[in-house]
């Protein structure tokens, strides 16, 4: 049996039964494997994202938030990041704002697997601005390179760089490096 017929067993399990979701997820890996795949993620980061957008399919969209939720508060921390992968998935359902609260929350770690994948497309299109800005210096102060924050460009504002600008300089009087992301943000405000 391929990988993809394993997790099309999965996906079943957690379609005739969307609260066997964290009980499947936690198999996800040992059961469709491990590793990178052919498209640069992660082969148990994609089936648990399936399993999850799986469960909300089949719950509906008004409780999809609270199956997200729930999903992201059970899990370790490979677990965590396929919930956060699986969010811009999930915009077709109706998601809206609703899974806000656990990209703060991913924000608020220092695993930067998880800060990574926060600042992804769902961050760009919901997170409030001052929580976004947030999110770009904690890329920064962790080391997680900007090319993980989607729509960085779009979303950037003179606030954004003052607040760069600032982390820069406090580096600098430390006698520490700067970030060669944030050189390369603040050489483009100067244009």
């Amino acid at each position: 049996m391929t990988a993809e017929e394993r997790l099309a067993v999965l996906v079943g399990e957690v379609r005739h039964d969307p609260a066997a979701l964290p009980r499947v997820s936690a198999r996800a890996a040992r059961v469709v494997g491990r590793g990178p795949g052919l498209d640069g993620r992660r082969i148990e980061d994609v089936a648990r994202s399936r399993l999850l957008v799986a469960a909300c399919e089949t719950a509906g969209p008004d409780v999809a938030t609270d199956v997200v939720a729930g999903q992201y508060a059970v899990g370790d921390a490979d677990e965590r990041r396929a919930v956060l992968m699986a969010l811009p998935d999930l915009e077709e359902l109706g998601l809206g704002d609703g899974a806000v609260p656990v990209v703060l929350d991913a924000l608020r770690t220092n695993d930067t697997r998880l800060v990574a994948v926060a600042m992804g497309p769902y961050a760009a299109a919901h997170l409030p601005v001052d929580a976004w800005r947030h999110g770009v210096l904690k890329c920064l102060f962790t080391g997680v390179p900007l090319a993980s924050v989607a729509a960085l460009d779009a979303r950037r504002d003179a606030e954004l760089d003052r607040m760069v600008r600032a982390f820069a300089e406090e580096r600098e009087a430390a006698g520490r490096d700067v970030p060669e992301d944030a050189l390369r943000l603040l050489a483009s405000a100067d244009h």
